[in-house]
């Protein structure tokens, strides 16, 4: 493909769009034909995921339509079911200009899992209100089972749809296609952690194919990536690679005069501008734009770390223990046994962990490892495969057959439904840390105890024991300083995936 292409020349191979001068900083110029089959490239991946998302997202209420009216009204059309009939083969019109007004299709949503399927949810809620007004002022009397069951399973099937459509573009990405070819301007320290970030969620979709650099910064390419000028130079770089996205990093030079030319310069492109601010790892709903004397001031609004939430999540955290419990039960039992039949020793192990405010409780696990397992540890530690204060041994000979297996599917982590149910962990958390491990924190790690831990967590659906100390940390923050019941529900969502491809468990 001709992003591939341009994404190869941009890294410093064969190049269409002009050779770099020798120290990594491309020379100027118009564009290439090169950069303009890359555009264009993106733009048709664009215009058919957009195309698939309308297609899926009209089947999937003609389905529902269809299921509701045979549920409903069983058998051949008759005069009085025919109007329902005729809603039924509309109702995927309806359905699609719900989604227009509520801008499912925007190209900045493409791929975007939660923006997308907000607004999936939205175009849903407009459309049930919709039917709900218009019968009302109209005295239409409307079958409710039909509407109970048509617009809800409407939305489902496009939700899953939209998922799975989600997941194929994802797959795509990590491949090398279906890319936006973007310009990274910022400090060099900022842009190599956004290139090797980027590089790593190759799923976002952005490769930086140029960067630009301050005036006085005269080095050569950032993480392989070349200099396409400096600050000044931003628009003429994607004209000339054919970029159709610009990432502004939080520096000084870059303010608000000088973001509001660059705007002006790109818009001709409609080339998409994001700013990162000056804050990390802060999520949106924290985030809230006030405009004071024409002046927009960016507010930061704290964490809820009391009050209702934090109630229902404890009271759903509980009960969704209790009914794991119990529908685990038979699995629960089978995992004992074998534990018990291959090794002779307890079914359960037990271990002191650092909780919430820094109590301390006993976790309990699937025991994995031999009976003497802490014991053989001190002969072990020059092992040690992890950074920082974590012990862990990718091929540890202290874990067992069948422990391993229970690792894997992280099937030793069950029993800490007991702890959840106790009030001792939570479902959705930071990984309980060792006595130990907290002694050794640095000041802003002890963060991570102002929250029960978790069950599962970030760290579990990012890579589990693969992740280095400051990833795990930094998750364990953004968690902290970003929960919301939504963001629980996302991360138990994503947990059977990670647990299912057994991927970082060991």
């Amino acid at each position: 493909m001709a992003v591939v292409d341009g994404l190869r020349s941009a890294n410093g191979e064969t190049s269409e769009d002009g050779a770099s001068s020798g120290d990594g900083r491309s020379s100027g110029g118009t564009r290439s034909s090169g950069a303009i089959r890359a555009r264009s490239a993106v733009q048709q991946w664009t215009r058919a995921y957009q195309r698939s998302a309308v297609a899926l997202d009209a089947l999937a209420m003609l389905v529902a339509g269809g299921v509701a009216f045979a549920a409903r009204f069983p058998g051949f059309p008759d005069r009085m079911t025919l109007p329902y009939a005729v809603f039924s083969l509309l109702l995927p019109v309806f359905w699609l200009v719900a989604l227009v007004l509520c801008r499912a299709y925007q190209p900045r949503y493409t791929g975007v899992g939660y923006e997308e399927f907000h607004r999936v949810l939205r175009a849903g809620f407009l459309l049930i209100a919709s039917v709900a007004m218009v019968s009302y002022a109209f005295k239409i009397e409307v079958a409710r089972g039909y509407v109970v069951l048509a617009l809800p399973l409407g939305v489902f099937l496009c939700l899953a749809a939209r998922y799975r459509l989600r997941k194929r573009l994802h797959a795509r990405r990590w491949k090398g296609d279906c890319m936006r070819r973007v310009v990274a301007v910022g400090h060099r320290a900022a842009l190599a952690d956004l290139i090797r970030l980027l590089r790593q969620k190759r799923y976002h979709g952005m490769a930086v194919v140029a960067v630009c650099l301050p005036p006085n910064d005269k080095g050569g390419p950032v993480e392989k990536v070349p200099v396409g000028g400096d600050f000044a130079q931003v628009a003429q770089v994607v004209e000339r690679l054919g970029a159709d996205s610009v990432a502004v990093l939080a520096c000084p030079e870059m303010d608000g005069v000088a973001l509001r030319r660059l705007a002006w310069q790109i818009e001709r492109d409609d080339v998409e501008l994001a700013v990162a601010p000056a804050l990390m790892d802060v999520a949106g709903p924290r985030i809230s734009i006030r405009p004071v004397s024409g002046l927009p001031l960016l507010h930061v609004e704290h964490p809820e770390l009391d009050g209702v939430r934090k109630a229902l999540k404890t009271l759903l955290d509980r009960m969704g223990a209790a009914v794991a419990l119990l529908v685990l039960s038979p699995l629960l039992l089978a995992v004992a046994a074998m534990i018990k039949l291959t090794d002779r020793g307890p079914v359960l192990f037990k271990q002191v962990r650092v909780g919430r405010g820094g109590r301390e409780f006993t976790v309990l696990k699937f025991r994995t490892m031999v009976e003497d397992a802490e014991h053989r540890k001190a002969a072990l530690l020059g092992d040690n495969e992890h950074d920082g204060v974590l012990f862990k041994i990718r091929s540890d000979p202290r874990v067992t057959r069948v422990g391993r297996m229970l690792r894997r599917y992280s099937m030793d982590e069950l029993p800490q439904l007991i702890n959840v149910l106790r009030g001792e962990m939570s479902l959705v958390g930071p990984r309980p840390p060792l006595p130990e491990e907290v002694a050794r924190y640095g000041g802003d790690v002890y963060r991570r105890l102002v929250v029960r831990p978790g069950l599962t967590g970030l760290w579990q659906v990012s890579g589990r024991s693969d992740l280095s100390w400051e990833e795990s940390v930094r998750l364990d923050l953004r968690y902290v300083d970003n929960w919301s019941l939504a963001m629980d529900l996302q991360i138990m969502w994503k947990t059977w995936s990670a647990v299912f491809r057994g991927s970082g468990a060991y």
